[in-house]
């Protein structure tokens, strides 16, 4: 099974930038079954939301609308880290960033990460 850190929240002002860092650990056999890694985001009594996701062996990327133009995901097979570049950060970005991997097995989840937006 696959084991997630993340690293790089905290309090940034609004128009500042946060780049969230998720590293994989595992068996050659887990990594290599890795087929996307990503993150979501869950702000308080809001649903879990897909913010960003990359396929890590064809690095087709998804973005959700609310972040497009701001946003931008990462990826570095050699270090098995994703990354999540957040510019031009808004008060509503506020919320705990979860990274995840899928693989054929299913989705595994980070611990998640803070980040706070202030206006």
């Amino acid at each position: 099974q696959v084991q997630l850190v993340e690293s790089g929240g905290g309090l940034v002002q609004a128009g500042g930038s946060l780049r969230l860092s998720c590293a994989a650990s595992g068996s050659i056999f887990d990594i290599r079954s890795i087929t996307t890694m990503g993150w979501h985001r869950q702000a308080p009594g809001n649903e879990r939301e897909l913010v960003a996701s990359i396929d890590t062996n064809y690095g087709d990327i998804n973005l959700a609308d609310s972040v497009k133009g701001r946003f931008t995901i990462s990826r570095d097979n050699a270090k098995n880290t994703v990354y999540l570049q957040m510019n031009s950060l808004k008060p509503e970005d506020t919320a705990v960033y979860y990274c995840h991997t899928d693989d054929y097995r299913g989705r595994y989840w980070g611990q998640g990460t803070q980040v706070t937006v202030s206006s």
